[in-house]
């Protein structure tokens, strides 16, 4: 009589005896995974630029590209002319010095591939270098934009967070 009262007993203890085992025999990865936090969610989602801006100061001109997410890896390239991402067609930007600005992972749509830019698609400045500013393509994860000057553009970019951006300055002084 008593061992069929410790019957059930002791199957629920085997039981817990093999899930315990079988827990540390799972792959590292598997016993390791955590879920994501908000943080990585956020991370996760393709960062939207959303708008350019530029101004003119004393001894600067400043164009500022702003993003919802967060700032991706971005490259600041001189090139020899602007183009349009996916055709090759020239940007009709004047200009003897170009700078590309590349955001990737980035887009300029939402995912119903609605524009989320507000910002110019192509846009003459008369400030002291900078002389134009273009939107030049939101293809395939990668937002670009093009700036045109009369003369070599010597700057310096850099992020800056709360709101999200990116910022180019390009110096009066000639090197």
């Amino acid at each position: 009589m008593i061992h069929a009262r410790l019957r059930p007993i002791v199957a629920l203890a085997s039981g817990a005896l093999l899930a315990a085992c079988l827990s540390f025999a799972a792959p590292a990865s598997a016993a390791t995974a955590a879920a994501p936090t908000t943080a990585t969610v956020a991370q996760s989602q393709t960062p939207l630029v959303v708008n350019a801006r530029w101004g003119g100061h004393a001894t600067f001109d400043r164009i500022v590209i702003d993003l919802q997410g967060y700032v991706p890896e971005v490259t600041v390239t001189p090139v020899p002319q602007l183009v349009y991402d996916g055709s090759g067609k020239p940007v009709p930007l004047a200009g003897k010095y170009f700078l590309e600005i590349r955001f990737n992972p980035a887009a300029a749509h939402n995912d119903a591939g609605q524009s989320v830019y507000q910002g110019p698609k192509l846009q003459k400045i008369y400030l002291s270098k900078l002389k134009g500013i273009a939107l030049t393509g939101d293809y395939e994860g990668y937002v670009t934009f093009g700036a045109a000057f009369d003369t070599v553009p010597y700057y310096r970019a850099y992020t800056l967070h709360s709101p999200e951006r990116f910022v180019v300055d390009i110096s009066h002084v000639t090197q």
